[in-house]
């Protein structure tokens, strides 16, 4: 007599709020190098869009070129994508703002692709207050062409080829601040938790929000003298505050001690919660922001967190008074003007 034991029942996959599995919110396969922290950012936006149950479909991905441009083919796979030339892709994301203001844009980017080449087009971007959230994966150098030194190199970084970088750098976050960025921050690629967090907090934020990730790159610059190294980062890193986020869905219970924890409203309601560590620090102060980014220079520091935060900055589409309707959808003669309005636009001109 033979007894069979039943195998035990699958598990049910667990869901988000709309019903999707994490796994509905990756992508393809990562090509990077093993251990490159583009990969821990990649996990983190993946968990941080599933967290907030955001529908794939409504998420256009955009990226310009460089070993961080790949990495948008690693999540979201049922998003939309846009993949531009060097440097270009924060004019991409201003169009794709205007066209549909409905999707939630999120770009990635490098330094190199930001800080050098398109760096013009990141200025007008920021200035105008379009609505997306963009990281910047910051490793110091050019991975995908051999680890040439880019813009945001510090001075007297040593770079893998032996030479001393000698320009000051470009601080994306300081000038992200110049430019009226009303939510920018700055973090690490391994302090998943962190880089989670203000990742749900850009998202809920009506606006740009600049999300500079000091992310090393293993194969080029991770070695003694580099300040994007996994070492120096972990070693030099001083949090802001301890973060939490609290979607505008969800109860708010919040345990604070009086004079230690700040509530930050983001547009939708929802609410990150800064808990002060050793540094007294206000994030809606402006010129705090870029004094404190400015003393972190002079003494090699790299505060992490968010830097500073104003909501009251009025977004691109609300600028120009955007039909509520995506411009995508309306068909062309809602779009061209009549022969009458061109008419009257023309006798306008005298």
């Amino acid at each position: 007599m033979s007894s069979t034991v039943a195998a035990p029942p699958a598990k049910t996959p667990k869901t988000n709020r709309i019903g999707l599995t994490l796994k509905d919110y990756q992508g393809a396969e990562s090509t990077l190098c093993a251990g490159c922290g583009h990969d821990a950012i990649t996990s983190s936006i993946i968990k941080a869009f599933y967290d907030l149950g955001v529908p794939p479909h409504m998420v256009a991905k955009l990226s310009g070129i460089g070993c961080s441009s790949k990495t948008t083919n690693y999540f979201l796979n049922g998003s939309h994508g846009f993949n531009s030339v060097h440097g270009r892709m924060a004019t991409i994301a201003t169009g794709a703002n205007l066209a549909n203001r409905h999707l939630v844009n999120i770009g990635v980017s490098g330094d190199g692709d930001t800080a050098s080449i398109g760096l013009g087009h990141f200025c007008h971007m920021v200035r105008r207050n379009v609505h997306v959230v963009y990281i910047i994966e910051n490793n110091g150098c050019y991975g995908l062409t051999k680890g040439q030194a880019s813009a945001t190199a510090d001075k007297g970084t040593i770079m893998k080829s032996g030479i001393t970088i000698q320009s000051q750098p470009v601080d994306l976050c300081a000038l992200a601040i110049e430019m009226g960025c009303g939510f920018v921050a700055r973090s690490f690629s391994g302090d998943t938790q962190q880089v989670r967090t203000l990742i749900k907090a850009a998202v809920a934020h009506t606006g740009t929000a600049v999300l500079d990730i000091v992310s090393p790159c293993v194969t080029f610059n991770n070695h003694e003298g580099s300040t994007k190294s996994q070492v120096y980062a972990r070693d030099h890193e001083e949090p802001l505050h301890e973060m939490d986020f609290i979607p505008h869905y969800e109860n708010i219970s919040v345990e604070y001690e009086p004079g230690t924890t700040k509530l930050v409203k983001m547009h939708d309601g929802s609410r990150v919660t800064l808990k002060k560590l050793e540094v007294e620090y206000d994030a809606h102060d402006r010129m705090k922001a870029l004094e404190l980014l400015s003393q972190a220079r002079e003494n090699n520091l790299f505060y992490t967190g968010l830097i500073y935060f104003n909501p009251n900055i009025v977004p691109l589409d609300e600028h120009v008074k955007l039909v509520d309707e995506p411009l995508a959808h309306l068909p062309e003669s809602r779009v061209r003007p009549s022969k009458e309005a061109f008419d009257s636009i023309m006798k306008s001109f005298g």
